[in-house]
């Protein structure tokens, strides 16, 4: 999702300034006179656009209601061009019985309250306008890294389990947020039903803190850690927001694949070696470069490259649903997918930048080291 991640939705688009794309435009498709109208925001890229196509040619869907900042190239849905902040969004959404909420930014770049603004204001104006037109479902799409990831989490967590996330990582702040105007959608707006679905790590064209791990020449590990990977392709979570909107289930659910890696698996499967750092290190080194600008991400993304945060996706299996592909399949598509890309604690690099920097790890080492040394030799001169 660019989508997110955690982790991981569709990022929000920019509006297209071209004059196709500043007025509202549909093309008709063959009407059916059964199953619901599901309106699809943030429906011309990422996952969004996977997702309106899927529903446009499934016979279990009525209509589709694509609604985005421009024009998508799924002609089989109804479009309309607008900002989802926008109080107007609610006549767009009448007559659909479900919304899926697609339009988030997570977009390593953006400016963090630029961020938090869109989503948050975008969630807010799509809950309301739902309620108050009389759709009776609206499909959140958030991310399991708000389960946290912690030393003593369960492996595999309960999809009950509390969320004990913080806002530290990238966007991880706005699920948060989003998930609690969620929970307090119903109670202020009785017969709106708020469905919340949780991918793991999501890989398919999308651009994370957690898809970059994997663009760096060495995968850091931090010294005492016990990293787990959970992946799931956005594939699978096209096929599990279908089973919401059709409300084959419902309340707050994760979907990925079955079961979890250890580091050791994908160091093994993918060939890449490990750099060790201690813990002290990794993480001063994190923040110190996210502080003066140099990375997008900040220290509390490095968390989830330590510490285990894998759940259990037994609510989706208890209504018939399954995974087509596996951790290994999807680690191995990400691979493929990365090839060529080079990253440096989370910053991208040119390819004359990466032979440069050699392996991003010592890097980060030095850098860290670095910040130490200075450190002391301060403490020394207030002596």
């Amino acid at each position: 999702m660019s989508s997110p991640d955690p982790q991981v939705c569709a990022a929000r688009n920019l509006t297209d300034p071209s004059p196709e794309n500043t007025s509202e435009e549909k093309r008709p498709r063959t009407p059916r006179n059964r199953g619901p109208v599901v309106a699809v925001t943030g429906a011309a890229t990422g996952i969004g656009e996977l997702l309106t196509a899927h529903l446009a040619a499934s016979d279990a869907i009525k209509q589709v209601i694509a609604i985005d900042e421009r024009r998508g190239e799924v002609s089989e849905a109804t479009w309309h061009i607008l900002d989802v902040r926008d109080p107007a969004i609610a006549d767009k959404l009448r007559g659909a019985d479900v919304v899926v909420h697609l339009a988030l930014d997570l977009d390593l770049e953006t400016d963090p309250a630029a961020r938090t603004a869109y989503n948050v204001r975008g969630t807010q104006t799509v809950l309301t306008a739902a309620a108050a037109v009389g759709v009776h479902r609206v499909v959140l799409c958030t991310s399991a890294m708000v389960y946290g990831a912690l030393e003593d989490n369960d492996v595999p967590l309960s999809e009950d389990a509390e969320l004990r996330a913080t806002a530290e990582a990238t966007g991880v702040g706005d699920l948060l947020e989003i998930e609690r105007l969620g929970r307090r959608a119903p109670r202020a707006h009785p017969g709106l039903n708020v469905t919340v679905v949780r991918p793991t790590v999501l890989v398919g064209g999308t651009d994370t803190a957690l898809t970059r791990y994997f663009e760096s020449p060495r995968l850091l590990v931090v010294a005492g850690s016990r990293p787990t990977w959970q992946f799931c392709h956005v594939e699978d979570l096209v096929t599990a927001l279908e089973y919401a909107a059709l409300e084959k289930i419902d309340g707050e659910f994760a979907v990925g694949c079955d079961g979890w890696l250890e580091q050791e698996e994908v160091e093994e499967l993918s060939g890449v070696r490990r750099m060790e750092l201690p813990s002290a290190v990794a993480l001063g080194a994190a923040a110190r470069l996210h502080r003066i600008g140099l990375t997008p991400s900040p220290a509390g993304d490095l968390a989830y490259t330590m510490h285990p945060w894998v759940v259990s996706v037994s609510r989706l299996h208890d209504v018939g649903w399954r995974p087509k592909w596996t951790n290994e399949e999807v680690l191995g598509a990400l691979l493929e997918e990365v090839e060529g890309r080079h990253t440096l604690a989370g910053r991208r690099l040119g390819r004359k930048d990466a032979t440069a920097a050699g392996a991003a790890g010592a890097t980060v080492a030095l850098l860290g080291a670095a910040a130490v040394v200075r450190r002391a030799r301060k403490a020394r001169r207030r002596i």
